[in-house]
């Protein structure tokens, strides 16, 4: 096995559960060491600090939370990650307080454990690159981020505006992904000259190559007089072609042309036009994917992909979250001529618990219709101000069917970390009364423990 794959410390008092443990994280190829309780792991991680240590929470003598507390205090590179089969809102909470990155509830399968995991050692990743990065970078602007990921990001940004080479900037539809070309153009010896972004999923295919590179009077019917291109357009600047998986075959063509000739042929005439324009490209889409199937060119994707600046969802930048719905609640209230709106902290819970499958975009658009329909300007938003579907998400669909029992228990965990642990307030979003919640969450507690 590879030297440089992460290490783990599993730590638990039962045999069969270390032993499970270290077979599936041993075939997931990560170095994996184990302690049967407390004393044992800090004795080992005196000798041994290792990348990530999972440890349960009850255990004789000495808990879980202990070993948590001590990491914290003396090995602060070492992640934690909780694991329990007695699962709690409670103890979920003591457990993030005291440290832990992740809280696991037994029973889980191998792949929640591995996919815990690798978020955990994800973000510790990114905190070390981030330490060891120079100094903060400022956000280009209209940019919002202070995130490790972000970061990483503007660092990108700033090295391929000192150059002219082409940039393939990829990301989920709500990223920013336009927003980082324009930061590319206005950073780069360009920017006094034209940015022209183009969205190549938006034009009709008979019309792509006329848009794209103009047209002669003549050329076809209704092309009355000559008629420049977005290329021409762009000439000296920079042209962002966005959604580049969406061109067809025969443009993909005439864009390599482009690339390796920096001229084009405008519909209609067998004369070049010299450009001298800077391609971008962004893209939601997996080129290579595409590339396999043949249904994008491979040498495109080489002149495209120079530099590659992969742009993260919203869902791995929660720091950021606060910062924008900030950002965007000010910026609406404004145009409204409304005092700035304030939010709850279970509200936030809510925005940072979100997966945010439409990204930067979706957070913007809920943050203007929270501004634009809100009736009292004095009240804070409240967790029942948001849209049913972000109150009561559950990732479901990641593993095998659930019984009814299991379905409620994850719902009624939901809905208590949505509301910060309020039992009074979980019960109503539950419509059960205070004292039926408190018998389901006994049940819930008996059979974990099982």
């Amino acid at each position: 096995m590879p030297r440089d794959e992460p290490s783990i410390l599993v730590v638990d008092d039962v045999p069969d559960t270390l032993e499970v443990l270290e077979r599936c994280l041993t075939a997931a190829e990560y170095r994996v060491h184990t302690a049967s309780g407390v004393v044992e792991a800090i004795e080992f991680l005196e000798k041994a600090p290792v990348d990530l240590v999972i440890t349960d929470l009850r255990m004789p003598k000495i808990s879980g939370l202990n070993l948590v507390r001590y990491l914290r205090e003396n090995l602060k590179e070492t992640e934690v990650m909780m694991i329990t089969g007695y699962a709690t809102v409670e103890g979920a909470v003591e457990a993030v307080k005291a440290g832990a990155e992740e809280y696991l509830p037994k029973p889980f399968t191998e792949d929640e454990l591995t996919a815990a995991v690798q978020r955990v050692l994800k973000k510790r990743q990114m905190r070390l690159l981030a330490r060891q990065a120079p100094d903060e970078v400022a956000a280009p602007a209209g940019i919002i981020g202070e995130s490790a990921a972000m970061q990483a990001v503007f660092r990108e940004v700033a090295k391929a505006a000192t150059t002219d080479a082409t940039v393939l900037i990829s990301g989920e539809s709500g990223t920013g992904k336009e927003l980082v070309g324009r930061a590319i153009h206005y950073q780069s010896s360009r920017a006094s000259e034209p940015f022209v972004p183009i969205n190549c999923g938006a034009i009709p295919s008979e019309l792509v190559e006329s848009e794209l590179f103009g047209h002669t009077k003549g050329a076809f019917t209704g092309a009355t007089a000559l008629r420049n291109g977005f290329f021409q357009a762009a000439d000296g600047g920079s042209i962002l072609l966005d959604e580049i998986g969406d061109t067809s075959p025969s443009t993909q063509v005439k864009l390599l042309r482009v690339l390796e000739e920096q001229e084009v042929y405008m519909v209609g005439s067998s004369q070049p036009t010299r450009v001298d324009v800077r391609v971008l490209a962004s893209t939601n889409k997996d080129l290579l994917s595409l590339i396999k199937k043949g249904t994008f060119r491979e040498d495109l994707y080489f002149r495209l992909s120079v530099i590659t600046i992969a742009l993260p969802p919203l869902r791995d930048r929660k720091d950021d979250i606060l910062l924008l719905v900030t950002h965007f609640a000010r910026k609406f209230a404004d145009q409204a001529e409304r005092p700035t709106p304030e939010f709850t902290d279970s509200a936030l819970q809510v925005f940072r618990r979100y997966a945010w499958p439409g990204n930067v975009r979706e957070l913007l658009n809920l943050v203007q219709r929270l501004v634009v329909m809100q009736e009292d300007a004095r009240r804070p938003f409240d967790v029942p101000d948001l849209p049913r579907h972000m109150r009561f998400s559950v990732n479901r669909g990641a593993g095998p069917l659930q019984t009814l029992a299991e379905v409620e228990a994850v719902h009624i965990r939901s809905v208590l970390a949505s509301v910060a642990g309020n039992k009074t307030q979980a019960a109503k979003l539950l419509g059960i009364n205070r004292k039926t919640l408190r018998e389901k969450l006994k049940s819930l507690e008996t059979s974990a423990g099982e």
